[in-house]
């Protein structure tokens, strides 16, 4: 690990600001992927920006009839209060689904939207990977990429994002709040926060340097019976193959977002109006244009399994 500045901040402003002034400067919360990324010099940040002390750890009713969380709100605390349980069990069941006890009692909210990819060619620094070093090739191309995206990716990167939260976040339509440099706050849809690859890999989502989230805010609760379904290559401590969130509605209507197969949550709107029909008539309008590679093209056939599975259930009593 590199040598590095540390500072403390007491506003979100003084903290959007003190890392505009400084190129090298990163946010520090939890630390669960930063730090990791420091230690094998993927990341090597000058100045780190400490906002633990930031009142940003509080889960709030809206008058909307939601929720708002604070972007420093822990998994843990997240996935095991009483009304995110009660009105939004995907996301509970969510959070619950992804690493260890000791990492979700670190790692926060903004933070689990912001992690970088899990690619090994990424955390491999003899391998070229454009997402890690613009224009130096990707590795997983022509690799091993049994793990990697089917749909939405280019021939810049083949890499997918592992946040498991983002998934049902996507399924209720959160919207993301930051604070600029500058003062001035946005609301950005979970929907356009996080981007595809495209020629520029290396950027992973929509926030300028220095713009700090501060909350992630839910609308209002849409019922239905709700599923998280995650398939991986091991039962504990592994990140999706495919995963699969779901609210159906009584009626057999609902919503469907998929994890493990693009740069960010997967959802196509005009899809879900065939849920009633089954599986096999939404996946194919899900994965519409999917390109992947011999290695992974049974991730196709898992998402429509996965998913007929949850209807299924969904259908009992």
């Amino acid at each position: 690990m590199r040598a590095f500045t540390y500072e403390r901040v007491h506003t979100p402003s003084e903290a959007a600001a003190a890392v505009a002034r400084n190129p090298g400067a990163r946010f520090l919360a939890g630390g669960t992927n930063l730090l990791d990324l420091m230690k094998l010099e993927i990341d090597t940040p000058t100045h780190l920006i400490d906002v633990n002390g930031l009142e940003l750890d509080g889960i709030e009713s809206t008058p909307e009839g939601g929720l708002k969380i604070g972007a420093l709100v822990r998994n843990t605390a997240l996935a095991t209060d009483d009304r995110v349980r009660r009105d939004y069990a995907l996301l509970s069941r969510s959070v619950l689904a992804g690493a260890s006890t000791q990492l979700r009692n670190r790692a926060t909210t903004a933070g689990n939207l912001v992690q970088r990819t899990r690619c090994p060619y990424f955390y491999d620094t003899n391998q070229a990977c454009n997402k890690r070093a613009p224009g130096s090739g990707c590795s997983a191309l022509h690799g091993f990429s049994h793990q990697h995206a089917i749909i939405g990716s280019s021939d810049a990167c083949i890499a997918t994002f592992p946040s498991d939260m983002a998934v049902s976040l996507r399924v209720f339509d959160a919207t993301v709040e930051t604070v600029r440099p500058n003062g001035t706050t946005r609301v950005i849809p979970i929907a356009d926060f996080h981007k595809l690859p495209g020629n520029t890999p290396h950027i992973d989502n929509v926030l300028d340097h220095g713009e700090l989230i501060t909350s992630v805010t839910l609308p209002k609760p849409i019922g239905g019976k709700q599923f998280y379904r995650k398939v991986r290559d091991r039962a504990s401590y592994a990140f999706a193959l495919i995963s699969v969130g779901a609210v159906i509605q009584p009626d057999g209507t609902g919503r469907v977002a998929l994890g493990g197969v693009a740069h960010k949550p997967w959802r196509v709107d005009a899809a879900e109006q065939h849920l009633p029909s089954g599986a096999k008539p939404v996946t194919e309008r899900l994965l519409a244009g999917a390109n992947p590679t011999h290695e992974n093209e049974f991730k196709i056939a898992l998402v429509q399994r996965t998913l007929a599975g949850v209807l299924a259930d969904a259908k009992k009593g």
